[in-house]
């Protein structure tokens, strides 16, 4: 059966796992495969040679900052578009490259099609950022089975559901936003009970306070005010991340970028010694924000910070020492240390893809719906049908009359928020029921259903009690992208990935034309002696061929070329065969006339040297 994989899909990095023998497994990137690494940088990058993905994307950014996308999850479910070259691109878009990139890797690991995903999400998403997400699976060539919640994922890492029951908070802090879920767990079923938190706060939100610090500093001590340098500032986002790293676990380091900037024709250097203290001065701002979704999430569920058995927290900037200490002193306990904070919410999204996939068992996800639904009504009044924190799959009716006499149509626009009034909360659509018979106001009856799924995506419909005529919508708010795009956007990426197949066919024939150009310079230098001058001249003069078009954009030219050479110095051994090899010694029964030429007396005798 064909492996279901789990994604993490983060604004800063993402990573995937599947299960192997009952544990789940982390799957590296290419590039980590070959360096040790495991996660996939959510990097973008399109150059002159074609678009890439991951680790290659990050490593170009500072010399293409204006082609390179970055933490483009925080965009996710927005109408924000990336330009590139004249064309636009949406966050789905971008975000299915990474998902591509991710499948591709992970079929090269496994060893067979990946075609299926679990893909984990912020709890605390609406319906646009979510559907965004599955729209960008699509994309990419996977089918989304279940979008699972990020903290409701990393507690199945953690394997909470067999230490009995309890209590769990789960604080998950990632690159670019902050989720606070409140759970109970209990005979292998996982409850969540509230949620809260921030899809605008981050560990990019860290970075940004060092960069501007950095950039401040390096202004006051130079007169030079490298803000509008895209190179530089880029330069100063991956030192002031190292560094931010590095202060994890030392307590001082030195941010060295020779060259960054010029003044009166002459480079200038910026040099600063960055100490744990000063970076946590620096973030206290950001650390604050942290206080508010926490206490949001107690009030919910009616907890005391005191009722939590179990804290978990997720995402690398949990690692850093000033992140733990104040969660610790707001709940008043330290945190599980089982699991890397960095892989759980892959790893638990690989655990319930195994449980869609009946390869466990015993286990059960009730999730909530973050944010309260409804829809406006006369006034612009916002009235909720779903509150916030119900636990999905959940379907819930009301019934609306006419605000108007004679009317025969009713709008019916679906908002998602906690504001009162409809203006201030999230639109997610709207739709027309038309054919309502003529009467008074107040008198037609309407029923509005809505009804969200698992993966907390919603359908509403509208149903004329007298007629029972009905009108239905899946929501297709401004931000999502319809079925035409996402079909388009799908051939798009499929023409990508061929054409990044056959870069990478390319960049491996021109790997082995290297090899062999070696291989066949060594044989010569080592066994020249030995073959006719003919045949050495003939081999050098293939080998230069080869030299001369190593760099050639044409895949046809370039292996005609490897293959002359090929065929060329097969020769060599030939000739060094036919002369007994490089001591001369010719083999048995050579120039013999009563030597046979049957292939049977040739095995014959290799089996006779095998058995010596």
């Amino acid at each position: 059966m064909a492996k279901i994989i789990g994604i993490d899909l983060g604004t800063t990095n993402s990573e995937a796992a599947y299960m192997e023998g009952g544990t789940p497994r982390i799957i590296p990137s290419a590039e980590g495969s070959a360096y040790g690494g495991k996660m996939f940088p959510s990097v973008v990058a399109f150059t002159k040679d074609g678009i890439l993905v991951g680790e290659p994307a990050k490593r170009q950014a500072v010399l293409n900052p204006d082609r390179t996308v970055m933490q483009i999850k925080r965009k996710m479910g927005t109408d924000y578009k990336v330009r590139i070259d004249g064309k636009d691109y949406t966050p789905q878009e971008i975000s299915a490259m990474i998902l591509r990139k991710i499948k591709t890797d992970a079929e090269a690991f496994l060893g067979q099609p990946v075609n299926q995903a679990v893909i984990t999400v912020p709890a605390y998403f609406n319906d646009n950022q979510r559907q965004a997400t599955k729209d960008a699976g699509k994309i990419a060539g996977l089918d989304v089975l279940r979008l699972v919640n990020e903290p409701t994922a990393a507690a199945l890492a953690y394997g909470l559901d067999k230490k009995g029951e309890g209590k769990i908070a789960v604080l998950d802090l990632g690159g670019g936003t902050f989720d606070v879920t409140l759970m109970e767990m209990g005979e292998g079923v996982f409850e969540v009970i509230a949620t809260s938190g921030d899809t605008q706060l981050g560990g990019m939100d860290m970075d940004n306070t060092i960069i501007q610090w950095l950039a401040s500093e390096f202004r006051a001590e130079h007169g030079v005010d490298i803000s509008s340098d895209k190179q530089a500032m880029q330069r100063l986002r991956d030192a002031g991340e190292k560094a931010k790293i590095e202060l994890t676990s030392a307590t001082e380091t030195t941010i060295n970028l020779p060259f960054i900037a010029q003044k009166s024709g002459q480079p200038v250097h910026l040099e600063k010694k960055v100490t744990r203290a000063k970076l946590e001065q620096l973030i206290e701002p950001v650390l604050n924000r942290l206080d508010t979704p926490i206490r949001q999430a107690f009030k919910d569920a009616g907890w005391q910070y005191r009722d939590v058995n179990h804290v978990i927290l997720v995402g690398g900037p949990t690692r850093m020492p000033a992140v733990q200490s104040r969660f610790e002193k707001i709940l008043g306990r330290p945190a599980e240390r089982t699991v890397d904070p960095m892989q759980c919410v892959a790893l638990g999204a690989a655990i319930q893809a195994a449980v869609l996939s009946g390869e466990v068992k015993d286990i059960l996800l009730l999730d909530v719906t973050p944010l309260s639904l409804g829809v406006e009504t006369k006034g612009g009044i916002f009235t909720k049908l779903i509150e916030r924190n119900t636990t999905i799959p959940t379907r819930k009716s009301e019934i609306f009359t006419t605000a108007a006499d004679g009317q025969t149509s009713v709008e019916v626009h679906v908002l998602q928020g906690e504001r009162a009034m409809a203006g201030d909360n999230v639109s997610l659509g709207r739709f027309y029921l038309t054919g309502i018979p003529p009467a008074p106001a107040g008198i037609p009856k309407i029923e509005v259903t809505f009804d969200i799924d698992a993966n907390g995506i919603l359908n509403v419909s509208a149903k004329d009690m007298a007629t029972g005529k009905t009108e239905k919508l899946t929501i297709v708010a401004p931000q999502r992208m319809d079925k035409g795009k996402i079909d388009s956007a799908v051939r798009d990426a499929e023409s990508h990935a061929e054409e990044d197949r056959r870069r990478r066919e390319f960049v491996e024939l021109r790997n082995h034309a290297d090899q062999l150009v070696y291989a066949t310079e060594k044989l010569l230098k080592e066994h020249g002696s030995a073959i006719s001058e003919g045949t050495r001249k003939a081999v050098e003069e293939k080998l230069e061929a080869v030299r001369r078009v190593l760099t050639t954009d044409d895949i046809s030219v370039l292996r005609a070329a490897i293959e002359a050479l090929n065929q060329e110095a097969q020769k060599i051994g030939v000739e060094m065969y036919g002369k007994g090899g490089p001591a001369e010694t010719p083999p048995p029964g050579a120039g013999d006339s009563g030597g046979s030429s049957d292939p049977g007396v040739v095995d014959a005798d290799f089996e006779d040297v095998d058995k010596k």
